[in-house]
């Protein structure tokens, strides 16, 4: 037992130092909307993605990913850059799992990292955001009538 206690209050140390607000996530400088639109349009996002007020190529894919809109849930800044950065980390829900994935269980997305410059993924980011509109929740009326 008394070995295990300094494995112990190492382990407590580190819990305890996990719950600053600070050391959590990470935080990357503002973007522009209006550069971002420019690299959504760039990197030709538009051939596998729809959006609201975008017309779609001639020879974009027969898959549409949508993007933007009303949600129930807030995409927040960090789902966004982690969906551009690793697209295979979260499949879109809704959509046949075979249009959107390979055999291998990896998004069809190809990965940007080693094209898109950070500049231009935060302004890309920043430009999605702006997209995305939470739908209002309409609670139940539960009263009683009468």
């Amino acid at each position: 037992m008394k070995r295990l206690q300094p494995i112990i209050i190492l382990l407590a140390a580190l819990g305890i130092s996990g719950c600053d607000p600070a050391a959590r996530g990470f935080s990357l400088p503002p973007g522009d909307v209006a550069q971002g639109e420019q690299v959504f349009l760039n990197m030709q996002c538009l051939s596998c993605h729809t959006m609201e007020g975008y017309e779609r190529p001639d020879n974009a894919d027969e898959l549409s990913v949508a993007l933007g809109g009303k949600v129930k849930s807030i995409k927040t800044y960090g789902e966004l850059v982690t969906s551009v950065i690793h697209p295979s980390h979260k499949l879109a829900k809704g959509y046949d799992m075979s249009t959107i994935q390979t055999e291998g269980g990896e998004s069809v997305m190809p990965l940007y990292n080693d094209i898109m410059t950070v500049a231009e993924l935060v302004d890309l980011v920043t430009f999605l955001e702006s997209k995305y509109e939470l739908e209002v929740y309409e609670a139940t009326d539960y009263s009683l009538r009468h």
